[in-house]
């Protein structure tokens, strides 16, 4: 029996045990991530937000209304000082089905990538491959990745700043080939909900010195700039994820999601957006009155 709650466990702990598991079952729910019969291979880094995302569709799966099977894999990358038994041992006494795969990515990614650059993107590539070829020898239809909202908001800010385009990370995307989905059950849950819930269960977290812990990083710089910004007004990543996920093509200035050439004074818009009134919209409709025209002068009056 798997233990899902840790010893003498609180309300505020079970409360936000469940609100992820709430979250993390709409995010499947609303991109139906998961269906009848599926098989998902969960990746497992030994960070908090795999471990929290492998508990969390344990728990699901108990309560689900359909069935779906999971395989978790941890890749073993062979750099130095991985302590190599710790996911076994636990993944084993969790009892849960599980594969290691051992591909030697950090020699490679050493001998490729000049001292003091940023590894991650080689590093990605290559566990990416591994992952896919993994998925097919067992099986796997669906690849459950741990990244979460704060994740998804950090790479859109990286996409804009550095790539100059209005790019995230999806919820839920077709592999090259179509030979797999990947899923990111985690989209709707904030970083600091999982950490939480981390502590709390005591995970054996493997820290990784390849890419998460490099200073100069610039999703690093990233996340400390939203951290200011979380501080400053709290709910403002929240506000930007809801913005991803509520998109309108009239209003930026993509030719390829909107027919700008063709529209006439026939298409009719939405003008508070036009003008960017994100407030609580006022009532305001008849408060100036044309008073007349004359030459060069348009005069307008209030009403009283």
């Amino acid at each position: 029996m798997i233990k899902h709650l840790p010893d003498n466990a609180s309300n505020t702990f079970i409360r936000l045990r469940n609100s992820l598991i709430s979250a993390t079952g709409k995010a499947i729910g609303d991109y139906n991530m998961i269906e009848e019969g599926d098989t998902v291979l969960v990746c497992m880094s030994g960070g908090k937000d795999s471990h929290a995302l492998l508990m969390i569709l344990l728990a699901l799966q108990e309560r689900a209304p359909i069935n779906f099977k999971l395989i978790a894999m941890n890749l073993d990358q062979k750099q130095p000082g991985f302590p190599a038994d710790i996911l076994p041992d636990y993944l084993k006494q969790l009892g849960v089905e599980y594969r290691i795969v051992e591909a030697d990515t950090y020699s490679i990614v050493k001998e490729k990538i000049p001292e003091g650059k940023t590894t991650c993107s080689l590093c990605s590539r290559l566990r990416r491959g591994i992952i896919y070829r993994t998925a097919k020898e067992l099986g796997a239809n669906k690849i459950a990745l741990g990244h979460h909202r704060d994740d998804i908001v950090e790479t859109l800010f990286l996409n804009l700043f550095f790539g100059a385009k209005m790019k995230a990370m999806p919820p839920k995307l077709a592999t090259n080939d179509r030979q797999n989905v990947v899923i990111r059950p985690l989209a709707y849950c904030s970083e600091k909900d999982i950490a939480a819930y981390a502590r709390q269960m005591n995970f054996p977290i493997i820290p990784c010195d390849l890419c998460g812990s490099q200073e100069n990083l610039q999703r690093q710089k990233v996340k400390e700039m939203l951290h200011g910004w979380e501080l400053e007004q709290p709910g403002r990543i929240n506000n930007i994820f809801r913005a991803i996920t509520n998109v309108e093509p009239s209003h930026l200035a993509d030719t390829s999601l909107y027919d700008f050439k063709n529209l006439s004074q026939a298409v009719s818009e939405d003008e508070d957006l036009l003008f960017g009134d994100i407030a609580e919209k006022e009532k305001t409709d008849g408060a100036l009155l044309l008073a007349g025209s004359e030459g060069t002068k348009i005069e307008f009056v209030r009403n009283h």
